[in-house]
């Protein structure tokens, strides 16, 4: 009977969303450095952060990605730590760091908080009246590629 009662208690406590925030404890750091190659920017932008990333306490993973121009790193805590601590922890981190780095590379900076739920972009290229005829969908593969995603 008790854990009848227990049960129904803990059912009226809990929080009902149509869509819950599954995401995990992460903050994200993203430096860009638009004229160096891919492997300059991991070597002079992302192993130094990286480095400094390792000890952070309750960390869970560490994640990067070094392209031409970019470095974004992932760093995912524990659940249990609030995120305004996490990214205290992150922030105090890049200070420390950002010693190792050139200035004239790029400065890290700390995204945004996201939740998984905010991190999907989808769009549409479709030419303006009047153009529909002059790309074909090739074209507006190419276009997309080497203009719109790098301005993205």
């Amino acid at each position: 009977m008790i854990f009848i009662v227990l049960g129904l208690y803990s059912f009226t406590q809990l929080s009902v969303d149509a869509l819950p925030d599954v995401t995990n404890n992460q903050v994200q750091v993203i430096t860009t450095a638009p004229n160096l190659a891919t492997q300059e920017v991991e070597q002079f932008i992302t192993y130094p952060l990286e480095t400094e990333f390792k000890s952070l306490m309750d960390m869970v993973e560490l994640r990067s990605i070094s392209r031409s121009g970019l470095s974004v790193i992932t760093i995912v805590f524990k659940d249990n730590v609030p995120i305004n601590i996490a990214r205290q922890r992150v922030d105090e981190k890049i200070n420390m760091a950002s010693d190792n780095i050139p200035r004239q590379y790029g400065t890290p900076e700390l995204l945004p908080p996201t939740t998984g739920l905010g991190e999907i972009f989808q769009y549409v290229l479709v030419p303006e009246k009047g153009y529909e005829k002059k790309y074909d969908l090739t074209e507006l593969r190419t276009i997309e590629d080497w203009i719109v995603r790098r301005h993205l």
